[in-house]
């Protein structure tokens, strides 16, 4: 694959998402993000404004969890933190669709939970999470179009916290069929390598939600298939 070491970090939401993540976690990765040249880190709100203050300088941008990892809260909060996750200088929101909701059926309502979000965003990057593993393909299909309709900037696969969290080069495909070529997809989970990672790229991924592990695992393969 044609792709720059530095082309692949800017793919790179490095995330640091578990319920124990402390402050001084938190500031460690920032500097690592910093120094290693990632592009965005991707936290739960609790986070951002310090790892906002840990990256002040550098390019990296701070991305925000939004009703995260279940998608059911109401509208409301989940527009509330959206609100504060900007505020703290958040760049891009990574918001959970209401997965429940959606099974039922009931399109209008999941779609119009996920337009508030992008309203209140304000023109700032919304990525849908759908949650792939409890839905069926042509679910799938369905919620990539709901979040389509709401213009948000890319449908996400998965939050990593469901029964199996890998992301799977079949639904990227399925989910870059369905939205076309203007609309951002972000493949997450356990992508883990470099040869993971080109799949995910050739189904149509623009962006990719992983570890600092397998980041650098990634980063690892590509030097190996590019020696100096």
């Amino acid at each position: 694959m044609n792709i720059t070491a530095e082309e692949i970090k800017a793919m790179l939401d490095v995330a640091l998402l578990p319920p124990t993540t402390t402050p001084k976690e938190v500031e460690a990765l920032a500097v690592v993000v910093r120094n290693e040249g990632y592009g965005q880190m991707c936290l739960n709100t609790a986070h951002i404004q310090r790892a906002v203050a840990a990256l002040k300088g550098s390019r990296a941008k701070v991305v925000a969890a939004v009703g995260f990892p279940l998608g059911a809260v109401t509208t409301e909060m989940k527009v509330f933190e959206t609100e504060h996750a900007l505020a703290d200088g958040a760049a891009e929101i990574d918001m959970v669709l209401n997965i429940g909701v959606f099974l039922e059926g009931d399109l209008k309502s999941a779609e119009g939970d996920v337009r508030a979000v992008v309203e209140a965003a304000g023109g700032a990057p919304v990525k849908v999470i759908i949650e792939t593993p409890f839905l069926t393909e042509r679910q799938k299909a369905d919620a990539s179009r709901v979040a389509q309709a709401t213009g948000a900037a890319f449908v996400k696969t998965c939050t990593g916290f469901s029964p199996d969290p890998s992301a799977l080069y079949e639904d990227v495909r399925l989910i870059r069929r369905t939205v076309g070529p203007n609309m951002g997809v972000k493949a997450s989970g356990r992508i883990g390598n470099y040869f993971r990672f080109a799949a995910m790229v050739e189904a149509g991924a623009n962006r990719m939600g992983i570890n600092l592990g397998q980041a650098r695992e990634i980063l690892r393969g590509w030097e190996a298939e590019h020696p100096q």
